[in-house]
């Protein structure tokens, strides 16, 4: 019976069991999509990752959900960086250790911020993003039980990508976030003609002195029906508030999971002007709670 060493990390936290959990198989080479899928729903993880060799960087990594593959994914590639460090696979050289992943979507830069060989944080530079189709508010809000007037003024429901697109829904409220339901059987009305993977709602307070925002995400089954932390979001829509005015500074402070008991907070930082933004960069702290061998 095959093998393969793994570990499951809680990234966007410093403590277990909080944040968002991420699997991470090593050594994956030689499986092919089927298993990689077929773990993946084993797993029943939002995301699974799988480890490679890779000839343009210094791993290559997929990314697998319950139901498909996804080209990139922000926690996951937390996790996977923080894991590669602390199973030995990758070696702090400094405070700060620049490391390469090849993904779906081509190379991503990843720094390792540490000190005696321990990471304390990871922060990942996703791709520049890419503003896609807008959403009439009323149909989109409708799947989700809230009003017009639970948007936050005049800004568009919009799909935002850094390698995974997202639509994003700006809310005006805490009140009107927590109000939000995902009917399921209105989704296919907007979900046959969407050009996003999955939904992230949001709003301009955090649920701790330090935080600017604060967001829920949902996805359509079989997919995690709402994650805990999500990083490729989190940079769209951090590109999404710096491109729309909706924050002062290009650097910020996201939440996100608190409701559903595992916190989880991502440092962004958006590279380059509101009309012309080069790249997003997220970061956070994680921690490993599993170490096993999958057999298959």
């Amino acid at each position: 019976m095959p093998q393969l060493p793994f570990m499951q990390v809680d990234a966007f936290t410093d403590r277990p069991l909080a944040g968002n959990p991420c699997a991470i198989v090593f050594d994956a080479d030689d499986l092919d999509d089927a298993t990689m899928q077929a773990i993946a729903k084993e797993q029943n993880l939002s995301e699974t990752a799988f480890v490679r060799r890779s000839a343009r960087c210094d791993f290559g990594v997929r990314y697998f959900t319950p139901a498909t593959e996804i080209p990139l994914a922000g926690h996951p590639t937390i996790a996977t960086s923080f894991a590669l460090a602390e199973s030995g696979r990758f070696r702090l050289t400094g405070d700060r250790t620049a490391l390469t992943l090849e993904l779906k979507v081509g190379p991503i830069d990843v720094e390792l911020i540490g000190s005696g060989g321990a990471v304390q944080r990871v922060v990942m530079t996703q791709l520049k993003p890419k503003f896609l189709t807008t959403y009439p508010p009323a149909d989109v809000l409708r799947i989700f039980g809230l009003k017009l007037s639970d948007l936050l003024g005049d800004r568009p429901i919009q799909t935002v990508s850094t390698g995974t697109p997202q639509l994003m829904i700006p809310v005006a409220t805490h009140e009107a976030l927590r109000r939000a339901t995902f009917d399921v059987n209105a989704w296919p009305a907007i979900g046959a003609r969407a050009d996003f993977f999955s939904v992230h709602m949001f709003c301009m307070q955090g649920v701790t002195p330090d935080g600017m925002t604060f967001a829920r995400h949902f996805a359509p089954p079989p997919n995690t029906f709402e994650d805990p932390f999500t990083g490729s979001a989190t940079g769209g829509m951090g590109a999404y508030c710096w491109k729309y005015g909706l924050v002062d500074s290009p650097t910020f402070v996201a939440e996100q999971g608190h409701w559903l008991k595992r916190p989880g907070r991502g440092h962004v930082e958006v590279v380059g002007p509101r009309e012309d933004i080069e790249s997003v960069k997220v970061g956070g702290a994680a921690v490993t709670v599993i170490r096993g061998e999958i057999k298959f």
